[in-house]
This record gives structure tokens, C-alpha cells and sequence, in this order.
């Protein structure tokens, strides 16, 4: 239950990093899924685990993180598209 969980919690800080960036991730709800996870790793590494949690994540961080991976691949997309 505890992945699960961790999927879901993962997903919507996925989701929330685009809404908040104003960018698309790739491959839908499994992008959002994997950027949730890596936001949370760059986060955590960048910011450490401080404020509220929930999954295994703390929120605040991981969502920072993850407007900095959404930032980060829209950029390189961008670059490669031209």
C-alpha cells in the first residue's frame, strides 16, 4: 500500500509542478508520476526534508524540486525542437 501511496503522492507533485510552471510534461500521468520522484530526490537534495509530509515526501521541497526538473526538461525540449 505504501508504493501506492508513494505513486499517487508522486503524481500530484508531478502535476502540480506543471500547473505551476505553466508546462506540459511528457508522457502524461506517468511523466508526472517520474517528475514527482525525481523533483522529490532534487529537492530533498537541494532544499532538505523540512515542512509538511506526506508519502514519504516532504511536500514543500519536493514541489520545488520539481518546478526546477519541469523548468529544466521544458528548456531542453525547447532547444531540441528548433
Amino acid at each position: 500500500m505504501s508504493i501506492i501511496w508513494n505513486l499517487i503522492v508522486g503524481g500530484l507533485i508531478g502535476w502540480a509542478a506543471g500547473a505551476i510552471t505553466g508546462r506540459d510534461i511528457p508522457f502524461g500521468i506517468i511523466g508526472n508520476i517520474i517528475a514527482g520522484f525525481i523533483g522529490a530526490n532534487i529537492g530533498a537534495a537541494i532544499f532538505g526534508s523540512w515542512g509538511p509530509t506526506l508519502g514519504n515526501f516532504a511536500i514543500l521541497p519536493a514541489l520545488l524540486g520539481a518546478i526546477i526538473l519541469v523548468a529544466i526538461v521544458s528548456l531542453i525540449l525547447r532547444l531540441f525542437r528548433k
